[in-house]
């Protein structure tokens, strides 16, 4: 496929930024989107050119980092997958494609379409952890019993992987997905009753700090998330916030 991108340059929080226009050809179909733009970088390198910074690390829709905004959604137009899991062939030969990086106020750039997820390890030192005592006298597991509903919809908030495209797609920017899935996963088991009532104040304020948006029920969040974490999240954060206040 020949292609043409239209691609975000940014040198820094502080620089404008701009759209600059590329042309690349011979694109494979079974290409994933992130080996397209190890072309694309190879051909700017080759030209003399500066190559386009953008986050990567596994490769395999684990670890969050690939977060781009391609053609106006978040990991592009596949569902349930990251943008290091798609792949070229959900493009057409001589598509125009617009590639930028995720835009919130809390996601500042730092180049190009490499932005600073910060502010999500901020929200989670503030209570994404339990307190175990680890000196020889822990606990066996089985010796505490959980439902296997509460133990599946626990795994299910676990599954995220804080790649940010909830706070992308959000006509708020809100993080509210996020963070109602780090409380769900510890609130849904009894291990994390103990510290259940600072955990979610803390990391609710840390949020709001941040300069997140607020959650308005839009849903563009679970659509976009490559998980599939449910809204139902985002209710279960606000019951366990209420209920400190009580």
């Amino acid at each position: 496929m020949n292609l043409k991108l239209k691609i975000w340059r940014q040198n820094g929080a502080n620089d404008a930024g701009k759209m600059v226009d590329y042309s690349i050809s011979n694109v494979s179909p079974d290409m994933s989107f992130l080996e397209m733009l190890d072309v694309l970088n190879e051909q700017i390198i080759n030209e003399g050119g500066e190559p386009v910074a953008f986050d990567h690390d596994c490769r395999e829709g684990i670890c969050g980092m690939c977060s781009l905004f391609i053609n106006g959604e978040a990991h592009g137009p596949d569902r349930g997958i990251t943008t290091c899991q798609l792949h070229m062939r959900k493009f057409k030969d001589g598509d125009t494609i617009y590639i930028e990086p995720f835009r919130a106020k809390a996601f500042p750039v730092i180049k190009d379409l490499v932005v600073d997820r910060g502010a999500f390890d901020r929200i989670q030192h503030q209570g994404g952890f339990i307190s175990v005592n680890t000196s020889g006298n822990t606990q066996d597991a089985n010796s505490l019993p959980i439902s296997k509903h509460a133990a599946d919809e626990a795994m299910d908030a676990a599954t995220c992987i804080g790649c940010g495209a909830c706070v992308a797609t959000c006509k708020n920017s809100s993080a509210m997905l996020f963070v109602g899935a780090k409380v769900s996963q510890y609130a849904l088991l009894p291990q994390g009753q103990v510290e259940a009532a600072d955990r979610v104040r803390n990391m609710v304020a840390q949020m709001d700090a941040e300069g997140f948006g607020n959650c308005t029920n839009t849903g563009a969040c679970e659509v976009e998330c490559p998980k599939g974490i449910s809204l139902d999240n985002i209710a279960r954060m606000n019951r366990e916030l209420f209920k400190t206040m009580i």
